[in-house]
């Protein structure tokens, strides 16, 4: 019983400590313009799922290719993460260009190591 009470005391702790951390950070938070910080419309999650569906769909891709990031803001579309190739990264480049639109494409796509 009294581990019990122990437990549940160093939890709230560990609670209290991880939300203290996270209200000082919340200032520098608040100016990032990270697409995962903003709210998606509706039309946006449409477009991320659409570049989604037509990334994971490319069995001629890797699995690392297939779990990059992908969001939409503004119907500008954000590709964020690591692929193993130069050809994977275009062919990823080109699949989300091709349903957002030209100039409509960030990429901060990055080939591994090899």
């Amino acid at each position: 019983m009294k581990s019990h009470s122990i437990s549940q005391i160093a939890l709230a702790s560990q609670l209290f400590a991880a939300s203290a951390g996270l209200y000082l950070a919340a200032p520098s938070l608040a100016n990032a313009q990270t697409p995962a910080l903003q709210k998606e419309s509706k039309a946006d999650r449409e477009l991320t799922q659409k570049v989604r569906k037509s990334v994971v769909s490319d069995k001629t891709l890797s699995t690392t290719a297939h779990n990059i990031r992908i969001t939409a803001q503004d119907g500008t579309v954000t590709l964020i993460g690591t692929v193993k190739s130069d050809e994977e990264k275009k062919a990823v480049e080109d699949k989300a260009t091709e349903i957002a639109g030209a100039g409509k494409v960030t990429s901060e796509l990055t080939v591994s190591e090899k």
